[in-house]
């Protein structure tokens, strides 16, 4: 009889630990990253390192010249413009400078992420 309760506890413990696991796996975040940026801007065009970043599930890029409704929905008032949404959500917003030119470093947009998904903790 001994021996059968001693199964059992095993037998339940793993259960616990696969639902958590399964649980956790469920319960990570959603990270999006979206570039707004324009034809004639090519030349800072920031795809290239943009659309390298970790734990990023979606990517997109956004050309306003098209789709002027995205940038009137998303207050696009510079490009290139990198957001970064968690559950569709805005999170971070990284902006050029009056010369079309970046400030933000990849190192810079990773830690943003790195920051989002570690707030979830």
């Amino acid at each position: 009889m001994e021996k059968a309760d001693v199964t059992w506890r095993v037998f339940c413990m793993y259960m616990l630990i696969l639902v958590l696991m399964i649980w956790a796996g469920t319960a990570k975040a959603q990270m999006q990253l979206v570039v707004f940026n324009a034809e004639w801007n090519s030349s800072n065009d920031v795809r290239d390192w943009a659309f390298s970043m970790e734990d990023i599930q979606t990517y997109a890029y956004v050309d306003i010249n098209g789709q002027k409704d995205m940038q009137k929905k998303h207050n696009i008032g510079v490009i290139p413009t990198i957001i970064i949404f968690k559950d569709d959500e805005e999170v971070a917003r990284f902006q050029a400078d009056l010369s079309f030119k970046m400030l933000a470093t990849k190192e810079e947009v990773q830690e943003e992420i790195n920051n989002q998904l570690m707030s979830d903790f």
